[in-house]
């Protein structure tokens, strides 16, 4: 999408999502960038790497519907980061993750439609299809309310869509930087040695956001085409010295993960790289637009395991980048 004079905002800007798509918007013609977080240290330490007058920072918190209306103000692109992410932290504290990531994200659907912003788009995550812990079901929540919220918005502007990918390799969420701290001791723990995820580099998640931004009518969950690793392979690409201890799986884990379910494929259209699972209510087809792609099989799933996309060892090396 073209950025050129354009406000964008990302809640959870101090993330390391948010931390490169900043850095990818600078080399644009972007207006403003504004980073939408509750974080002052790493605010502080992110302004001491940006040096741009066209970076803003905004303590705010997403649970904080009056901060929302107050940042989004003259704001033209919200890009959603901002999340309880941990699985354990969430299982711990369930309401605290309903507080941010469904309540935090209504605030933030309220908030676009009060100022007036002209595309939203939220991060979601492979956790909220078919979900098994908290966190995933209250991506799902978030999911629902960000494609419902194309009607919610009325006459207004404003659209809204969702982005659901796989692990971002080399994330501070990650496993790569914590097995890279942990071969030190000679021992990795691995959950289950058939566990599989999707992965994504950083990168390619900001990129395809961006796409996206430009691609979207409103009420979409866009879903790329990514690779599947299975967990000890990575361990073994990692640390080939390292003994692998078994440990069992974590409270709310899943062996392998769904992006697409066999429900949400009635409604998903496939293109090169990508799909789209389209609304139960696509407003568009009322005006006799199509959407474009090729609707998918019936039963189809796309999973971690049946993924056709595997990464070789080379390919995981080349997904450590900097951990290799």
């Amino acid at each position: 999408m073209d950025m050129n004079g354009k406000v964008v905002l990302i809640t959870g800007g101090t993330g390391s999502f948010g931390r490169k798509l900043v850095e990818k918007l600078l080399l644009t013609d972007v207006k403003k960038v504004i980073v939408f977080s509750r974080d002052e240290l790493k605010q502080y330490e992110m302004s001491q790497d940006y040096k741009d007058s066209r970076i803003r920072f905004f303590i705010g918190d997403v649970r904080d519907l009056e901060r929302l209306n107050r940042a989004f103000d003259g704001v033209d692109i919200v890009v959603h980061a901002a999340a309880m992410k941990h699985v354990t932290a969430c299982e711990y504290n369930p309401f605290e993750a309903v507080r941010t990531n469904i309540l935090g994200a209504q605030n933030v659907i309220e908030a676009a439609i009060n100022q007036g912003v002209k595309r939203v788009i939220a991060l979601s995550t492979d956790k909220a299809a078919n979900p098994v812990n908290l966190y995933g079901a209250t991506k799902l929540a978030s999911d629902k309310l960000f494609v419902a919220a194309n009607s919610y918005s009325g006459s207004k502007e404003t659209r809204f869509a969702v982005v659901r990918y796989g692990n971002v390799a080399g994330s501070r969420g990650s496993v790569i930087p914590f097995f890279h701290k942990t071969k030190l001791t000679g021992r990795l723990p691995i959950t289950d040695e058939r566990m599989t995820r999707f992965w994504i580099t950083l990168d390619q998640g900001v990129q395809f956001v961006r796409d996206c931004l430009g691609r979207m009518k409103g009420g979409e969950i866009f879903v790329p085409k990514i690779p599947t690793v299975k967990i000890v392979d990575l361990a073994y690409s990692m640390a080939p010295e390292c003994v692998i201890d078994y440990v069992g799986i974590r409270p709310g884990e899943k062996l392998h993960e769904f992006m697409i379910t066999e429900d949400d494929a009635r409604r998903t259209v496939e293109f090169d790289n990508y799909y789209v699972i389209q609304p139960e209510f696509p407003w568009w087809l009322e005006n006799g637009e199509s959407y474009g792609g090729t609707p998918i099989t019936e039963h189809f799933s796309y999973a971690s395991d049946t993924n056709p996309q595997w990464l070789s060892h080379d390919q995981i090396l080349e997904y450590l980048g900097e951990y290799r």
